[in-house]
């Protein structure tokens, strides 16, 4: 078994183990994310299906029932504030801070998956207003994580790998294209170390409310 499929294993059994301690919505929750996430882990060659999988796993941890006029960013936004609030021993800036000089820094110089890029390509607009955001987001990033500012780090890491996350699920890409790879395998690797703290935390806090599941079990 590798290291990645033991790790899933590992919180499958943990869930299994203390299940019924938790809330049939959270254990519900947790189980779907943690299939998703374990499915992830066949995809080693295929950074596409990968990445597919873990956005899945994602969305399986955070979803919950929510009024028609609240935004995707306002439900990401209050999803990293609670997982905030119960890291106690600040995984997720420490993991942030790791990886911020490679994978991360890689994917925030990477214009493909900045959406004002695209936004002013599908505009015609020629002005350089584009790369004026790009720069600013960069120096956002980098202030709030020498300002152990946390959220506001995960909220720039996740504006990008959103604009990847529509790239594939709407067909913006070609399947194992040749063409813009390591945004793809930088994103599956950020999300697969994110999704896994995710989850830990998760199940460390049967308490925590994370709210009503949007489709639970009938």
């Amino acid at each position: 078994m590798t290291p990645a499929k033991a790790e899933a294993a590992a919180l499958k059994a943990r869930l299994k183990e203390s299940g019924e301690a938790f809330p049939e919505t959270l254990r519900v929750r947790l189980h779907r994310a943690i299939s998703w996430f374990a499915r992830s882990q066949n995809e080693s060659d295929d950074h596409d299906a990968q990445f597919v999988f873990l956005w899945i796993a994602f969305n399986a941890a955070y979803a919950r029932e929510f009024g028609q006029d609240e935004p995707e960013r306002e439900r990401l936004r209050q999803f990293f504030a609670l997982l905030l609030s119960i890291d106690a021993e600040k995984r997720l800036h420490v993991l942030l801070h790791q990886h911020f000089t490679g994978p991360i820094r890689t994917m925030l110089d990477n214009k493909f998956v900045f959406e004002p890029f695209w936004r002013a390509l599908r505009e015609h607009d020629a002005s350089n207003r584009w790369e004026e955001k790009f720069a600013g987001a960069r120096k956002v990033a980098l202030t709030a994580l020498m300002s152990n500012d946390t959220a506001t780090v995960l909220s720039v890491v996740f504006d990008r790998l959103y604009v990847l996350r529509n790239q594939l699920i709407h067909g913006g890409a070609t399947w194992n294209s040749g063409v813009n790879r390591a945004q793809v395998k930088d994103g599956a690797y950020i999300l697969a170390e994110l999704v896994q703290v995710v989850i830990d935390l998760m199940l460390r806090q049967p308490e925590a409310d994370f709210g009503e599941i949007l489709y639970p079990v009938v």
